[in-house]
């Protein structure tokens, strides 16, 4: 095993030693203080030695240690150590490497200066406050500034000797902000507000010491901003070249950091704190364009990509970055591409940041709450969203393309739901934001953005979940062609009871005749599918007449015999057998072959088909079997009298499956 030393004391220097953790180097890491110390992950294969090191001390230890690389990591002012580290390699003979920090662009606006004694020698001349952000070493040289107790304030970091040298220059207890950087742009400006700071006095630190963060709230709160500039920089490089050499010469490896972030609605004013600093630290965000255009900080890398797959290529393929945010419209948890994305993110460090969702934000708006509300996407899938209007009071709908909104209104309307109030909301978030409030047959012809989101109130929802329709809300005939069979209310009521369907069955309904049955299916299996098989023609367009009428968009209508009908069709989960031609055998095998725990509910008027079916008992492995015989009597009025007239005694067997489900 490799043996590196580490020189660290900065952001990128504490990062360094957090990749180092678990890969196959041995690493001694050199901090300058015991707080450093404790700033650092403690692993195996770590070893952290805290104090200042004077020359000699460090010749000492490269030459007992015999280090394969040392790596100098501290801070760009720092030149002293970084001057001794080079002198002890150059005496015992051990390779150097400089990890650079990359400097920042400065504007026009800035006061540069070489040195503290120059920046205090250029205060000394102005008004305001003093915010000093240089640390504590060279607090003496602004000791001269007039009214330096009243004007000026330090940020140190919270150590005793910090805090001793705040107090040798003379600095009041309340002007010395004691914390641990680095600083977000938000607790930059709070920091220039406590202390009413005209001028900010700082060092070019990069991107990784809050350089940017620490210009933008100066800028944004009016004061000016003395940079002392950076000493010359020996040659080296940055961060993730540093990692690449670790990783060629010594077998680490990069385990990229990868955040998953809810943006809310758009607006950086609609984000948690949290997302806020995740993004503002991210090395590059990945996300779609008009995301990308709404969060990214100015010089950001970013990379326009929608699809998972997609997204995880570019993580694996761009070692350059170490940090990257992945920005999701709206909640990481409400129908995004999160749950699709991490299974791709194997050996990446993730984690997921939620947001505020599109229902949330909407209901705000509205000023409503949403605990009551039915959820569903209609964005790039299909949903039958009739029954859940039909079944709830309210619903949310994820609505998408050029006529979503105008297609989602026609479909409510064309299943007798144009009276239903429908909130759409467009924009959510941005500038031109805009809520609209009609029924759906008002809103049918709009005009609406394409990424809108609609909330549905329905005042008089028909949540009616027993089955067992009455006969009278089905048409049994059309003009000209005779009267369709279909199966009566008491036994359809007892045949759905025993086929116990779940919301997402996938049912066959052979011999469907009016398609009494197949509707009563739909209804309960809302989110699945039912397939109505009927050979007779007349009768198929009687179904198919029963299924708009009740604007049923997961009915299925086939047209032909069964068996052979069904071949193509979807195994299904649930069969309904009103009707066989003679075919009961084949039908069975078939369901089986297309799915062995299919659970099967027939029914037999006839001796015949009686005699069928019970053939089909032991010929089949069932786990299990039951036969009911059922007969049914309705009164009808005789005079001044109610008589009962009976129907027809009815066989209703149900048969499960024994093999393992499809």
């Amino acid at each position: 095993m490799c043996n590196i030393c580490v020189f660290a004391g900065t952001t990128e220097g504490r990062e360094l030693v957090e990749f180092l953790t678990g890969q196959p180097v041995q690493a001694t890491v050199c901090v300058a203080t015991e707080y450093g110390e404790t700033l650092l992950p403690e692993a195996e294969n770590i070893t952290i030695l805290a104090g200042r090191i004077p020359v000699e001390d460090i010749i000492r230890m490269l030459q007992r240690m015999r280090f394969d690389l040392v790596i100098d990591a501290t801070h760009p002012y720092a030149t002293s150590i970084t001057e001794s580290i080079c002198t002890a390699c150059r005496e015992t003979e051990t390779e150097y490497l400089r990890l650079l920090r990359q400097s920042s662009e400065q504007t026009e606006d800035v006061v540069c200066v070489e040195n503290a004694a120059a920046a205090a020698a250029f205060l000394e001349s102005t008004r305001g406050n003093i915010l000093l952000t240089t640390g504590s070493k060279e607090l003496a040289a602004y000791s001269g500034i007039p009214d330096f107790t009243q004007r000026v304030y330090a940020r140190v970091l919270p150590m005793d000797a910090s805090l001793e040298a705040c107090r040798a220059a003379g600095l009041k207890a309340a002007h010395i902000i004691a914390m641990q950087g680095p600083f977000s742009e938000e607790m930059d400006l709070a920091t220039l507000r406590f202390a009413d700071a005209a001028w900010m006095v700082t060092k070019d630190g990069g991107e990784a010491g809050g350089f940017p963060a620490k210009a933008s709230a100066a800028r944004k709160t009016g004061a000016g901003l003395v940079v002392i500039g950076r000493p010359p920089q020996r040659e080296g490089l940055p961060f993730a070249a540093v990692l690449d050499v670790l990783c060629k010469r010594f077998g680490c490896t990069v385990r990229p950091q990868v955040r998953i972030v809810g943006i809310g609605p758009g607006s950086r004013e609609a984000m948690t704190r949290e997302v806020s600093e995740t993004i503002e630290a991210a090395d590059c965000l990945i996300g779609a364009k008009r995301m990308l255009e709404a969060v990214a900080r100015p010089g950001q890398h970013t990379c326009d990509a929608i699809a998972p797959q997609d997204i995880a290529d570019f993580i694996r393929t761009h070692r350059e970055y170490r940090r990257f945010a992945v920005v999701m419209s709206g909640d990481t948890g409400f129908f995004s591409g999160t749950k699709k994305l991490l299974p791709l993110l194997e050996g990446c460090d993730t984690a997921v940041l939620p947001g505020l969702s599109s229902l949330s934000y909407l209901c705000a708006r509205l000023r409503t709450s949403y605990e009551d509300v039915r959820v569903v996407s209609l964005h790039g899938r299909q949903h039958n969203i009739l029954p859940e209007v039909r079944a709830n009071g309210r619903l949310f709908a994820l609505v998408g393309g050029e006529r979503g909104i105008n297609d989602l209104c026609r479909t409510l309307t064309e299943g007798d739901l144009g009276h239903v109030s429908v909130y759409v909301g467009q924009r959510l978030g941005y500038p031109d934001e805009r809520i609209v409030r009609g029924t759906a047959a008002e809103l049918t012809d709009g005009v609406y953005a394409p990424l809108s989101v609609a909330l549905i109130e329905n005042p008089h929802p028909d949540a009616v979940v027993t089955p067992g329709l009455p006969d009278d809300a089905f048409l049994r005939s059309a003009e000209g062609m005779p009267v369709v069979p279909m199966t009566k209310s008491e036994v359809r009521a007892v045949c759905l009871s025993k086929l116990r369907l779940t919301e997402r069955s996938v049912c066959w309904d052979i011999g469907a005749g009016t398609g009494s049955v197949s509707v009563e299916m739909a209804l309960q299996a809302k989110q699945g599918l039912v397939c109505a098989v009927e050979r007779r023609e007349d009768a198929a367009a009687l179904l198919g007449q029963n299924r708009n009428r009740f604007a049923l968009e997961n009915l299925q209508v086939v047209c032909g015999s069964a068996p052979e009908a069904c071949v193509g069709l979807p195994a299904p989960t649930h069969a309904f057998i009103g009707g066989s031609a003679g075919n009961m055998h084949e039908i069975v095998a078939l369901l089986l072959a297309k799915n062995p725990h299919v659970r099967i509910v027939a029914t037999a008027v006839s001796l015949e088909s009686v005699a069928e079916l019970t053939d089909c008992l032991p010929a089949f492995p069932f786990a299990e079997t039951e036969v009911v015989s059922l007969q049914a009597a309705r009164d009808r009025k005789a005079g001044s009298y109610h008589l009962m007239s009976g129907q027809n005694p009815i066989y209703i067997f149900t048969m499960q499956g024994g093999g393992e489900t499809a």
